[in-house]
């Protein structure tokens, strides 16, 4: 099942990670990017251990092989990681989902077997560097119907019923929860928002 909020997390969140989850946030997605991998597999199968109970589901970001040894139940791929297709055929299981920045990219991720496309920026952010221009509101309508469309980039709970309501299946924040003052607050108020 696609969650409605995806939190990107890395280990410094993870004593928090109940809490969220019990505010009703749906997805985990693990992104450390700069670990060794015996320390990502750990720090998946804990987020694993503390979320699944709660009804949380785990995506690893990038890694097929580290979702496959943690028993996540999902991989988000980029355009430099493994290709959709081949992830498809390692892990038939899995929720895959696909960066996509268009209509086009969405459907060549549904063709090659993605079961959803993050789909973004959609607003500016400050959690990745290196990202192309916001591409807004009008880009979800444009590209939504192909691929379950999860919007991401500068997305919080002032703005994610508008990606919503643009067509988007759902929202993956950062910065929505984690730059807050009060997390679980900030977590409780984007949960109201898209429900």
């Amino acid at each position: 099942m696609l969650p409605r909020i995806f939190c990107l997390v890395d280990a410094a969140h993870l004593s928090l990670l109940p809490a969220i989850a019990e505010t009703g946030v749906d997805g985990f997605q693990v992104r450390a990017k700069a670990v060794a991998d015996s320390t990502l597999l750990a720090f998946t199968e804990s987020v694993v251990a503390v979320v699944r109970p709660l009804g949380g589901v785990v995506v690893v970001n990038d890694r097929v092989d580290i979702a496959l040894a943690a028993g996540a139940d999902g991989v988000h791929l980029g355009r430099h990681d493994l290709p959709v297709d081949v992830a498809r055929r390692l892990a038939p299981g899995l929720l895959i989902g696909a960066t996509c920045r268009d209509r086009e990219q969405a459907r060549r991720a549904a063709t090659n077997g993605a079961d959803y496309a993050g789909f973004g920026p959609i607003f500016a952010t400050a959690s990745k560097t290196g990202l192309p221009a916001p591409l807004g509101i009008a880009a979800v309508r444009a590209a939504a119907g192909v691929l379950p469309l999860v919007g991401i980039g500068g997305i919080d709970a002032a703005t994610a019923r508008a990606v919503l309501e643009a067509g988007a299946a759902g929202v993956a924040v950062i910065g929505a929860i984690w730059r807050q003052r009060d997390p679980l607050a900030a977590a409780r108020e984007l949960v109201e928002a898209v429900a």
